[in-house]
């Protein structure tokens, strides 16, 4: 895991290293472990890398890394880096170290840009073709790790200087200015979005984009030409393997699954360095450390947040873990974040997250990787993506019940009892029943519906919401079944927000996070089955429970209801320096003729993590990114 930085230009005088040894300073958090530049010898593309090293700790494997007439900047991990050298060695390719990131152009020389089809990792990296004069830019398939870019244009169609860094700051240490995306902002403080659906390289600044997930550019230096391009298609993936799909027994569907998610983790245990896992008490993290006991480790390093008192701690589902493959096993490290604690970092975490953040939920998540730091572990499993495409939030099961619906009306009605029995499903009325029936009738009136919520916000300065309103940015996806939903959630609008959280909150921290759930071939697995692998029995998450039901204990397998990753946000809110933080965030917002001045003579509302109208900590959020 590392940081990467670039600056490439027709123009050699604007070609200048000493810029991009700025951008890599920023990103010293990236990547504390070494440092290198390279420049072209048209001195049209510079590039630059902070290491974090992870795989072949020796000089040998530093970046900029050199190979055949290629130079390569990586920030992510390939996990099948072995089973691809033990390949292209077969092809006459030699590899002189045992990094990852060797694999990469010795890989694109052998498969070309289709070689990124071979990887299963996470990864955006750069890499300059000094034959054809070709830098190539590329993202991995569910965007684990980001890439940013901000391009000055000399005429229609040929840039002047284009930039490129893992992260925003990069970009503005070298006067890229602050231009807010109005409408970004108005849609996260009125409705809490963090992303358009309709333009993925959209971020929360007008002037800076995100290369979307699965895409890769293509950049012609000395033209100033650069081109977008798709390379990865979840959609594509998922038909070819129902094409290819029998009709099996749940018990041979099942051992397909364990064997996926097995295999997955493994090759995600590959690390020369300290590796530990979060274990938050629920299925996802407690799965993984399932699986990890099943291989027989002599001992686990695990991270948690507790709240000792507060309605949602999860300690006693973190000790049942424990308990079950023995506390000895476990090397357990355990933090309770505080409000205190929330003030005196509060600036540190937006420092490093640069965009809006939903909840004090991820506050928590950068504590515990800031533990994982004190005790010397760097890489980290984790369970983020689960809930996507598994089916695993309660906001899922009135759409799985409305696919239900209308194809057995037997099946719907005992499925939304046991749901109900099982507290995942909080309500269903009338409206469900024309949404199963009359989905794109449904997609539009949940737009009019944001519309409206937006419009009739009472704090929101007129002139700023007249001015960035966009009412194609509220679009809602057509929902004709359940899967609809988790691929929008898993491509569009939901994963990249965590994803995001995730990679900044780790590498604030300089500690990498693996995610076993989003191994392309599980994903794609999971998406080719039918809805009811994913709930059934008046449970979400099926297939997960299943596989792992004779691994965990019943009370973390089959435990019923869904609770959200919480801090005690509400009464954190309480705290009168947090108070004194939103009277203060309030302000800076009414005085960008944001907010409304009357604003300022209302008193502050708590609200949790997951409260819908959680306006105070948007204020907060927005505020912090001026």
């Amino acid at each position: 895991m590392c940081g990467i930085a670039g600056i490439i230009s027709p123009f050699s005088t604007l070609v200048q290293p000493q810029k991009v040894q700025i951008m890599m300073d920023t990103l010293h958090h990236r990547g504390p472990d070494g440092e290198g530049k390279w420049t072209n010898d048209d001195n049209t593309v510079c590039l630059g890398h902070k290491r974090l090293a992870i795989l072949d700790t020796s000089n040998a494997a530093a970046q900029p890394f050199n190979y055949l007439h290629y130079t390569l900047v990586f920030n992510g991990e390939i996990y099948n880096y072995v089973e691809l050298k033990n390949l292209l060695q077969k092809q006459g390719y030699t590899f002189r170290t045992n990094s990852d990131s060797e694999v990469i152009p010795a890989a694109y020389d052998f498969w070309g840009k289709d070689c990124l089809h071979q990887f299963d990792g996470m990864f955006a990296f750069a890499l300059y073709d000094s034959d054809a004069k070709e830098l190539w830019i590329a993202r991995d398939r569910f965007g684990e790790k980001p890439l940013y870019y901000h391009t000055n244009y000399q005429q229609r169609g040929m840039f002047e200087q284009f930039l490129f860094a893992s992260e925003m700051k990069a970009l503005w240490a070298i006067g890229v200015p602050k231009e807010l995306n109005g409408t970004m902002v108005l849609n996260y403080l009125s409705l809490g979005y963090t992303q358009n659906p309709i333009k993925q390289t959209q971020t929360f600044y007008s002037n800076i984009l995100s290369l979307p997930p699965g895409h890769y550019l293509s950049i012609q230096p000395d033209k100033g030409k650069v081109q977008m391009k798709r390379w990865y298609s979840l959609s594509t993936s998922i038909q070819k393997l129902k094409e290819k799909r029998l009709l099996t027994e749940d018990g041979k569907t099942i051992e397909e699954f364990q064997e996926l998610f097995t295999a997955s983790i493994k090759r995600r245990l590959r690390s020369d360095v300290s590796l530990g896992t979060s274990l938050s008490g629920g299925l996802d993290s407690s799965s993984i450390v399932a699986v990890l006991m099943g291989n027989n480790l002599k001992s686990l390093n695990t991270f948690s947040a507790v709240f000792p008192g507060f309605k949602h701690d999860e300690s006693a589902y973190i000790k049942e873990v424990q308990q079950y493959f023995s506390y000895e096993n476990f090397d357990s490290h355990f933090i309770t974040p505080t409000a205190e604690d929330y003030v005196r970092h509060w600036e540190s975490l937006m420092f490093h997250q640069e965009e809006p953040v939903q909840s004090a939920s991820v506050f928590t998540q950068f504590m515990v990787y800031k533990l994982a730091k004190e005790k010397g572990v760097t890489v980290l499993l984790d369970g983020q993506g689960a809930d996507e495409i598994l089916g695993g939030y309660k906001k899922y099961t009135p759409w799985f019940l409305q696919e239900k619906l209308t194809v057995s009306y037997c099946d719907f009605k005992k499925e939304k009892s046991l749901l109900q029995a099982n507290g995942f499903l909080d309500q269903w009325n009338l409206k469900n029943y024309a949404a199963a029936f009359m989905p794109e009738k449904t997609a539009s009136q949940l737009q009019l519906k944001a519309v409206f919520e937006q419009k009739n916000l009472p704090f929101i300065e007129k002139e700023f919401y007249e001015k960035y309103q966009n009412k194609d940015t509220l679009q809602k996806p057509v929902v004709k079944k359940m899967e609809d939903l988790l691929y929008y959630n898993t491509t569009t609008v939901g994963l990249q927000e965590l994803l995001r959280y995730a990679d900044r909150n780790s590498m604030a921290q300089s500690r990498e996070v693996r995610l076993p759930f989003l191994n392309h071939d599980l994903v794609e697995f999971i998406f080719s089955l039918p809805s009811s692998f994913k709930i059934r029995d008046g449970f979400t998450k099926w297939i997960l429970r299943k596989s792992v039901e004779n691994k965990l204990p019943d009370t973390i397998t089959w435990r019923k209801g869904k609770v959200g990753y919480e801090p005690p946000q509400e009464e954190w809110m309480k705290n009168a320096s947090i108070i004194e933080l939103i009277h203060v965030s309030r302000k800076k917002l009414v005085d960008k003729n944001i907010l409304s001045p009357k604003i300022l003579n209302t008193a502050t509302q708590t609200s949790s993590s997951h409260a819908k109208n959680n306006h105070d900590w948007r204020y907060l959020s927005v505020a912090a990114i001026l």
